[in-house]
């Protein structure tokens, strides 16, 4: 399976499935995670969810933080 073919996968799947991926491939390339700043990231991941879940926060499409990154990568 190429990378493009994986993200593409990624857009099928709920948002929490996306993040749940993407915090086990981060915990995969810088190894294990201090146990205390873990449940800190946690506690914190799901603040935000909540706040976007509310509507107090505003979510940003895939296809803006696609940008966003190429952006910050070109520089």
């Amino acid at each position: 399976m190429t990378l493009d073919q994986i993200v593409e996968e990624t857009n099928h799947l709920p948002p929490k499935q996306v993040a749940e991926l993407v915090d086990r491939l981060t915990l995969n390339l810088h190894h294990a995670m201090d146990p205390q700043i873990e449940e800190a990231w946690k506690k914190e991941v799901g603040r935000r969810w909540n706040e976007i879940e509310s509507g107090q926060e505003k979510g940003v499409s895939a296809e803006e933080m696609k940008t966003r990154i190429r952006g910050i990568l070109s520089r």
